[in-house]
């Protein structure tokens, strides 16, 4: 057994537990401390290092963060604070707990995590995971291997970013109810299917919990779709991961994948979207 302590950096709390990175659970339960206000670097690098502290897990930490990250820096800073932009976050955290800390975009570690432990363990190919809340993060995935950073969210749809039109904030600021918002997630769906052809859509995010109230009117052309399982565990499991190898994409492990059972919205024989009953 690994037991790595992955870290979630969120609007309102940062939370973490040390994981079993050979089966994805939790050791413990998780800690959570608010975010301070504003995010400031340093404010947040001092709840991690408490966090180290409370669990007193001696090696790598795995820290989310809700922007991009590239080779341990954090380019952009779109909900904390713009002091972010251009650091070396890597080494800011390292410092501050004295473990080797590796930090993956917030969206890449719940698909990462989603990909081997949740609802795309096993499946081979091409496997696009979206959160649906504030914005819309994505994480790409192929037999395993993350492409870090896609940001999908900000794809240009409909004269305007898609997370604009189709998050699960733009539900509730356009007073949608669950059917009117899943025909606008599926014109954002069915996009992603002309650019990128994924076998299996995961939906995350807290949309992931009611997934009886979408599901069905979800039409797709020819993806499988399944709700997350994860839920809130997902960013500290995949930051976990991302920890243990050192801050390299993890492959999926396992002698054996499947293809995307089948669902609801999986596609006809004749191409077209399955409809709910």
């Amino acid at each position: 057994m690994s037991a790595i302590l992955g870290i979630d950096i969120g609007g309102s709390g940062i939370k973490g537990a040390p994981v079993d990175t050979t089966t994805g659970k939790l050791l413990e339960d998780r800690h959570r401390i608010p975010t301070p206000e504003g995010a400031h670097p340093e404010a947040v690098k001092d709840v991690v290092a408490e966090l180290a502290r409370h669990f007193g897990v001696d090696g790598p930490i795995g820290v989310t963060f809700p922007g991009i990250v590239q080779h341990g820096r954090t380019l952009s800073a779109a909900n904390v604070d713009k002091a972010w932009i251009g650091l070396d976050a890597d080494a800011l955290f390292t410092q501050a707990t004295g473990q080797a800390v590796h930090l993956i975009n917030d969206a890449d570690a719940a698909g990462l995590a989603e990909a081997r432990f949740g609802a795309g363990a096993g499946v081979n190919g091409t496997v696009l995971v979206l959160t649906f809340g504030t914005g819309i993060g994505s994480a790409l995935i192929h037999n395993g291997v993350l492409v870090p950073n896609t940001e999908l969210g900000h794809l240009w749809l409909r004269d305007k970013e898609a997370e604009g039109w189709a998050s699960d904030r733009a539900r509730e600021r356009d007073d949608l109810n669950w059917k009117q918002w899943s025909k606008r997630v599926s014109t954002y769906l069915q996009h992603l299917e002309l650019l990128f052809s994924p076998d299996l859509f995961i939906i995350g995010g807290g949309v992931s919990k009611k997934a009886d109230k979408w599901q069905e009117h979800i039409k797709l052309e020819r993806s499988t779709l399944v709700p997350a399982k994860l839920l809130n565990e997902a960013g500290i499991i995949g930051a976990a991961m991302m920890a243990q190898e050192g801050g390299a994409e993890p492959e999926k492990k396992g002698e054996s994948a499947k293809k995307p059972t089948a669902s609801r919205t999986a596609p006809k024989p004749d191409g077209k979207g399955a409809k709910k009953k």
